[in-house]
């Protein structure tokens, strides 16, 4: 399954996911800090969504109330919804 999701209140502007069924096949980000987003992306791929979600949710980018990681948790979140449907 494909999943795009519109970041809130960071750098990128967009994650894309690709899941096969309750792991992450692979994850790109729009925007943001390059280096930081592609190594995220590498270490999460054949991770678990709950497991994925577990780490990041809640990070914070300094003052900011979330971060690419965090907004990462939240499309894991609303994806893993979805597939529900």
């Amino acid at each position: 399954m494909e999943y795009r999701y519109k970041t809130r209140g960071v750098c990128s502007s967009e994650i894309l996911l690709e899941l096969d069924g309750d792991v992450v096949k692979s994850a790109k980000f729009t925007g943001g800090c390059n280096g930081n987003l592609k190594g995220i992306c590498s270490l999460i791929a054949g991770m678990k969504v709950d497991d994925v979600i577990a780490r990041c949710k809640g990070i914070r980018c300094g003052f900011k109330p979330t971060s690419c990681p965090d907004q990462l948790a939240n499309a894991l979140t609303q994806a893993k919804e979805q597939q529900k449907k």
